[in-house]
């Protein structure tokens, strides 16, 4: 990594998560979520990262199916 950057890594699995080079890039998911007032955790701020295949097992025991989209424009 340049520049001093932290290693990405799954907050699930620990698994690295390849930023470069651009042959081996990996996606992932990443969450912030400023807690409010009327939650248990008000004030704080959670952040995660999510490898793919962690995605994937996690939005698999969902209830009630995850939105799915195409996009029409890659860029």
């Amino acid at each position: 990594m340049e520049n001093g950057e932290q290693k990405k890594m799954c907050n699930c699995c620990g698994k690295e998560i390849c930023m470069e080079p651009m042959d081996d890039r990996e996606e992932y998911l990443e969450v912030t979520k400023e807690w409010g007032y009327f939650s248990r955790k008000d004030g704080e701020v959670h952040h995660f990262l999510l490898c793919e295949s962690c995605y994937d097992r996690l939005t698999e025991r969902f209830c009630l199916p995850v939105e799915k989209r195409l996009q029409t424009e890659l860029l």
